[in-house]
C-alpha cells in the first residue's frame, strides 16, 4: 500500500511545527478509531471534545489494549478482529471481568517468534488504563447503548496521592556540578566527550532554559529560532490545549542561547528546510526528539548526582527543581505557578513542601554518636 504524503496548509499563528505535531496526533488517533468497533462513533466525538489531544490518545491506546486481551485471553468475544467485537458482547461484560483486566495488565507478557517481552506496569498506569475503560463504559450508557452502568463495581486502585510523593528534584549544589560538566567536559566518559565537543553550547542552553522556566519536554522540543526576540528580550512557548505564552528572557538563557546559534548550530544552508527553524539540532541536522533531549538529561544530571547513567533524572525532575529553587529564594507561590502554567496553586504548594536540605538539615542536628564523643572528650579534659 502507497504510504500518502500528508500536506498541512496552516493558516494560523502557530509554527508550523507546532501544528504538524498537533496534526501527527490528530491521524494517529483517527488510526486507531478505525481499528475499533464502529458502535463506539458517538465516544470518539465525546473524547474529540471532552480531552486533550494527548489524552485522548492514551485513551485509545489503552482501549486497543482492553480489546485485544478480550479477543486472546478471555471467552467475552468471538471475534478474531477489534473492529468485529459485537455491542451486544461488550454489554455481557462485568465489573469483575474489567477487574481481571486490570490483574491481568499489572504484569503480563507478549511472545513474538524470537522472543517473550514481559511487561510490568505501577498502580499509577494501571489507574489510567482503568479510567480509559471506565470512562466507555459510563459515555456507553449515557447514550444508551449499553443496558447497564458497571463501572461502579470497579476496584478501587491506591495511587499516593500528590501530597504523599517525594518531590524529586536537584538541589542547588548537584545543578553547580551539572553545569560545570556541561562546560567544561569534567565525568564524562571519553566516547561521550567526543559528542560532547560538538555539541557542548546546545546541551547546556537546553539545561539551562529547562532550569530557568521549568518548561516541559514538549515545549522546549517545539521551540524554533523564530520563537525568540531578543531586541524585545521575550520568546514564545505554546503550552497545552494550545495556548500561548511570552516569556522573558534573562541575561543567562540569552547569553547560552545566543552562543549556540552563533558559535555551533549549523548554518541553514546546510539543513533541510523543514528543520530550518528548529532551535535545537541533532548532529544530522534534524529537530531533536524528545528521546533524545531526555537522555542528553539523563547524562548530565547524573553527573550532578554522582550516580548512575540509568539513574539520572528526566526532563520533569528539571521542571521540579526549577520550582522548588525560586520558591527557596523566597518567590511567591502564585508567581512560579503561573510561570510552569499549574492550573491549581496547590500543585505548586507541593514544592513550597520540598525545600531544599530539610531532612539533610535535620538529620544533621540529630548526631548522637558525634555529641557523645564530644561528650567524652569534654568529660577527659575535665579530668
Amino acid at each position: 500500500m502507497t504510504v500518502k504524503k500528508v500536506v498541512v496548509h496552516n493558516k494560523s499563528d502557530k509554527p508550523d511545527n507546532i501544528v504538524e505535531k498537533e496534526t501527527e496526533i490528530f491521524q494517529e488517533c483517527e488510526e486507531l478509531e478505525h481499528e475499533m468497533p464502529k458502535f463506539l462513533r458517538g465516544f470518539f466525538v465525546y473524547l474529540k471534545g471532552n480531552v486533550l489531544p494527548m489524552t485522548r490518545l492514551a485513551y485509545l491506546h489503552d482501549l486497543k489494549f482492553f480489546f485485544t486481551y478480550m479477543i486472546n485471553e478471555t471467552g467475552l468475544t468471538e471475534a478474531e478482529k477489534i473492529q468485529d467485537i459485537k455491542l451486544s458482547e461488550l454489554d455481557r461484560v462485568k465489573a469483575a471481568d474489567v477487574n481481571l483486566f486490570i490483574d491481568y495488565a499489572r504484569k503480563y507478557k507478549v511472545e513474538t517468534d524470537d522472543a517473550v517481552y514481559y511487561y510490568e506496569n505501577n498502580n499509577k498506569t494501571l489507574a489510567r488504563k482503568k479510567s480509559s475503560v471506565s470512562v466507555m463504559f459510563k459515555q456507553l450508557y449515557r447514550d444508551e447503548l449499553l443496558s447497564k452502568n458497571i463501572t461502579d463495581g470497579f476496584d478501587p486502585i491506591r495511587v499516593p496521592k500528590a501530597g504523599e510523593r517525594e518531590i524529586k528534584a536537584l538541589q542547588d549544589d548537584e545543578v553547580m556540578i551539572m553545569l560545570d560538566a556541561v562546560t567544561n567536559g569534567t565525568g564524562l566518559t571519553k566516547h561521550e566527550l567526543d559528542f560532547w565537543e560538538r555539541t557542548k553550547k546546545r546541551d547546556k542552553a537546553i539545561l539551562v532554559t529547562f532550569l530557568t522556566y521549568g518548561l516541559r519536554l514538549s515545549e522546549l522540543e517545539q521551540l524554533n529560532v523564530s520563537s525568540f526576540n531578543f531586541n524585545r528580550g521575550e520568546f514564545k512557548i505554546y503550552r497545552k490545549r494550545g495556548k500561548e505564552s511570552i516569556m522573558p528572557l534573562n541575561d543567562s538563557v540569552t547569553m547560552v542561547i545566543k552562543d549556540y546559534l552563533n558559535n555551533e548550530r549549523p548554518s541553514d544552508d546546510r539543513i533541510m528546510e523543514e528543520d530550518r527553524d528548529a532551535l535545537f539540532l541533532s548532529l544530522q541536522g534534524k529537530r531533536m526528539t524528545g528521546r533524545q533531549i531526555r537522555t542528553l538529561v539523563k547524562k548530565y544530571t547524573s553527573i550532578g548526582m554522582k550516580t548512575s547513567r540509568e539513574e539520572g533524572y528526566s526532563p520533569h525532575k528539571l521542571r521540579a527543581t526549577a520550582a522548588t529553587s525560586l520558591i527557596g529564594r523566597g518567590n511567591s507561590i502564585y508567581d512560579v505557578a503561573a510561570l510552569l502554567d499549574h492550573e491549581q496553586v496547590t500543585t505548586t504548594q507541593l514544592y513550597a513542601r520540598q525545600k531544599n536540605n530539610v531532612k539533610r538539615d535535620l538529620v544533621h542536628n540529630m548526631e548522637w554518636e558525634k555529641e557523645r564523643r564530644q561528650g567524652v572528650t569534654r568529660s577527659s579534659e575535665d579530668e
